[in-house]
């Protein structure tokens, strides 16, 4: 019994060491949080951002091993929420401009000349599959 219990404990920690160090490099080695602050013209808060990816890191992870309630009103929760959301979309386009998917994904289906289009049915599935996760799988 108690070597299952320090097996599991091993495997959680370098599972988590392995994700983390993971997502570390990605933030680093591609520039996330220093193009995402070019791209606003909030370069002056750079430490904020680097903070707040820490801070969600950390309570994403404490969420996900807990199931916490919290005693918060609806009308506080939505802002929170887009707030959330507005911050990890903006964490996706400054991934996909440092990386240049969408001149390489347009090139390859042929959108060369209409990208806005591309760009913005990327836009409407990802507000429409988040609704769908919402509705679908939160209220039920």
């Amino acid at each position: 019994m108690t070597i299952k219990i320090v097996a599991v404990i091993f495997i959680g920690l370098s599972s988590g060491l392995m994700v983390g160090s993971g997502f570390v490099a990605l933030i680093t080695v591609l520039g996330l949080i220093p193009r995402l602050t070019q791209l606003s013209k909030t370069m002056i808060m750079i430490h904020y951002y680097e903070w707040a990816v820490v801070f969600g890191a950390l309570a994403g992870v404490i969420a996900s091993l807990r199931d916490p309630v919290l005693g918060i009103p609806s009308f506080i929760l939505i802002p929170l929420g887009l707030t959330g959301g507005v911050f990890v979309g903006m964490l996706a386009a400054g991934l996909t401009e440092v990386l240049n998917v969408f001149p390489i994904l347009a090139k390859r289906i042929n959108l060369d000349e209409q990208i806005v289009i591309l760009i913005m049915g990327i836009v409407l599935g990802k507000i429409f599959g988040s609704i769908f996760q919402w509705l679908y799988f939160v209220h039920r």
